[in-house]
């Protein structure tokens, strides 16, 4: 049995090869002429992880009894358990097949000899290292789509909380399409840089098999305390953001490598003879060269002006064309400090590279490989990488605050400032990380920035005011009554002016968008551009929204009365308690979420409406719907006897949920914000509860984020006796 170590680092990986090797060795016959056995993959570039699948190559000159020799090799090997990708082949064969199979090509220029005939094994490293100089250009669009598409199942390593480590992009897999582009002789892909990237991934994949104890490449949330251990790292977190920085080291040099391709095979294309390349003028001090952006001469010079970095960063996100790298070494080596506050240029540069579109994100990012953004921005280096663990996030801080910045460009043209928006977009979460809640602890480090940049104080304030509100219009839309005047009254009292409501509206917008797509729908957006004409109202002319009224014809006629309205669903019937809590199970058993919920009675009629969404995205039969809220409305329990029973038993128990009282934000009521896990039949346990200690629900808020809810019941009375709040808060307790 052979044994391999648990050891990390690049020394224990190269003692896995030598014990390997030796094994392999004595498992060869001896004097063996004509038949070689070569490694390629990890044990090939002698980077084997403690449990690492072996990739073996035996060669042969066409000797008859090939297979009798494969398998005296093959088996003992799956005998000691250890995983086995394997291939014979002749040289020829071997040859044709990575002549047009880039993957196999690839794979060739690892091989390794391990044992056997050593002519035989350098004659076929030799022929597929020339082979791949000959060919690799023809291949590169083929390797290119082959590693897109490995990108779009495994997604981006450096935002990824549970990242697969090898095929990820930024990962293990990209570090060897790199190697492969750099022995083409097509660009230097192999920077000290991403050097070491590869071998911090190479470390945390050692340390993550040694803690599962098996082969393993995703980094998983249970082992990342673990993992960061062996590695000498504070926590799981410092673990996540190291991984990301190599990550987007290896996928921009990745990225840098296939423009440096396509130029190659365009030239060739054209028939481009070499001298001189053509100069054309994009900007002040920036021309292009080969599709690249290089610097103007007139703009080297022994005190360069400096705006200069930021103003070829505009250039470039506004034309979308890349920086070329020895001008992002020169910007970075020779850039002076920006003075505070900063000059008109650098920051009319800043508000146009924000306000970029699509070129924003890549020219931020080459940016930020060459360290311009710390000089730009100190605090960048405390927000880089850093992860944002809620799983509505798919992006880590600094990147979701230069998305929030792309989104925002969308609403420009909404807004009396869109400066302001894109740099309040951009600012809007520098807060995280920091003690506290990020509104309010981020307003002054935005105003701290907002002065560093140049802007007047009152578009200082502005900044720190959107800043420390940037929540309140989604909060408020999808947690309060919106038909409250006491709701709309304190928004316009907290934004003061439309100029600043509107900038509100669109960064609520951006940043819902720049988090993810579980942080939007076409419903919240509903909610929000309501909230803002009320408040829009209350902001031009003083009026508050009138309490609603139900439908005058659920108000008359018999009973029980049925309304459905696209996502509007209200029932009318004889006044009793418990009506909201039979309805809500009706519309969970047709797979209806209730996003709000009104309760009101009138003339011995208990009302009840509701706002909702198909769960799984298909529409409800309303016949059938409309005939189930007859019978529950008139008493009828047998048709929700069945939710019950499963709302009942779906308690859950992941996490400790929460109430939070509010006694002063409704104009009636007092508001119960139950924050806890998601579970099927949450609303409906809760509204039972409240039904079983008398409480008297009039409105409720549903807000769901990822697995978890925050959801407001309105309940009638100033609820002022510690006692009474106290028994209803351990009933909704007990009942979550």
């Amino acid at each position: 049995m052979i044994t391999l170590g648990d050891n990390i680092g690049a020394a224990a990986r190269e003692q896995r090869a030598a014990a390997l090797d030796t094994w392999l060795g004595d498992l060869f016959p001896s004097h063996l002429p004509g038949v070689s056995l070569l490694a390629v993959g990890g044990l090939g570039r002698r980077d084997c992880a403690p449990h690492s699948d072996l990739d073996l190559v035996l060669l042969h000159d066409g000797q008859a009894g090939i297979d009798r020799i494969a398998a005296g090799l093959w088996y003992p090997i799956w005998d000691a358990k250890l995983g086995l990708d394997h291939s014979v082949r002749t040289l020829p064969e071997a040859l044709s097949v990575g002549h047009d199979d880039v993957k196999v090509a690839l794979g060739l220029l690892d091989a390794r000899h391990v044992a056997g005939d050593t002519r035989l094994s350098a004659e076929l490293i030799g022929a597929a290292g020339d082979q791949w100089r000959r060919t690799a250009v023809r291949l590169m669009p083929q390797l290119k789509d082959l590693t897109q598409a490995r990108w779009a199942q495994h997604g981006e390593l450096a935002f990824l909380l549970e990242g697969d480590l090898k095929e990820a992009a930024g990962g293990l897999r990209d570090v060897t399409v790199l190697r492969g582009i750099g022995r083409a002789g097509i660009a230097d892909t192999m920077r000290p840089a991403v050097r070491a990237a590869g071998l911090r991934l190479l470390d945390t994949r050692d340390a993550l098999h040694i803690a599962v104890g098996r082969r393993v490449d995703r980094l998983v949330a249970q082992e990342r305390g673990t993992v960061a251990e062996m590695l000498d790292l504070d926590d799981g977190d410092a673990l996540l953001r190291r991984v990301a920085g190599d990550a987007r080291t290896v996928a921009y040099a990745l990225e840098d490598a296939w423009r440096a391709a396509d130029r190659l095979r365009s030239g060739r294309r054209r028939g481009m003879p070499p001298g001189k390349p053509a100069r054309r003028p994009i900007a002040r001090d920036v021309v292009e060269q080969d599709g690249e952006l290089v610097l103007a001469r007139t703009a080297i010079g022994p005190v360069p002006d400096p705006s200069l970095s930021l103003r070829v960063a505009a250039a470039a996100a506004t034309v979308g064309l890349p920086i070329a790298r020895a001008t992002c070494e020169w910007l970075a080596a020779f850039s002076p400090p920006l003075p505070a506050p900063w000059p008109p240029a650098a920051r009319a540069a800043l508000v146009s590279l924000l306000g970029s579109g699509a070129g924003l994100l890549p020219t931020w990012e080459t940016c930020d490989r060459y360290g311009l953004i710390d000089a730009w921005l100190p605090e960048w280096a405390r927000m880089r990488s850093l992860p944002q663990h809620h799983p509505v996030h798919r992006f880590t801080l600094d990147r979701h605050l230069v998305q929030a910045a792309y989104e925002a460009t969308a609403y420009a043209r909404e807004v009396d400032r869109p400066d302001l928006l894109l740099i309040g977009a951009f600012v809007h979460d520098v807060g995280k990380g920091l003690d506290g809640d990020h509104s309010v602890v981020g307003a002054p480090v935005a105003g701290e920035i907002a002065t560093r940049i140049g802007l007047p104080p009152e578009d200082v304030a502005t900044i720190e005011k959107l800043v420390r509100l940037h929540l309140l219009l989604p909060d408020v839309a999808t947690r309060r009554d919106l038909s409250d005047p006491v709701t709309i009254s304190s928004v316009a009292a907290a934004v003061g002016d439309v100029a600043t409501l509107d900038l509100l509206h669109a960064l609520a917008r951006a940043d819902s968008h720049a988090t993810g797509p579980a942080a939007w729908s076409d419903w919240k957006g509903r909610l929000i551009a309501d909230l803002v004409a009320k408040v829009r109202t209350a902001l031009d002319s003083g009026a508050l929204p009138a309490p609603p009224r139900p439908d005058p014809e659920l108000l008359s006629g018999d009973l029980p009365a049925v309304h459905l309205d696209g996502d509007r669903v209200a029932v009318a019937a004889a006044d009793r308690q418990g009506l909201l809590a039979a309805v809500t199970a009706c519309l969970a058993m047709h797979r209806l979420e209730v996003l709000g919920a009104d309760a009101s009675s009138a003339d011995g009629r208990a009302i009840v409406s509701f706002l909702t969404q198909p769960r799984y995205g298909s529409p409800y039969d309303p016949v059938a719907l409309a005939a189930d809220l007859h019978r529950v409305a008139a008493g009828d329990v047998s048709v929700t006897q069945r939710v019950r029973a499963r709302a009942m038993s779906a308690r859950g128990h992941a996490a400790s949920p929460r109430v939070v009282w509010h006694r002063d934000i409704a104009t009636d009521a007092s508001v119960l914000e139950l924050r806890a896990a998601d579970s099927p039949g949450l609303l409906y346990r809760v509204a039972t509860a409240l039904d079983d200690t008398g409480a008297v629900l009039r409105a409720a808020r549903i807000s769901t984020l990822g697995g978890d809810v925050v959801d407001a019941f309105y309940l009638v009375g100033d609820w002022s006796e510690e006692a009474a709040r106290a028994r209803v808060e351990a009933a909704v307790l007990d009942a979550v």
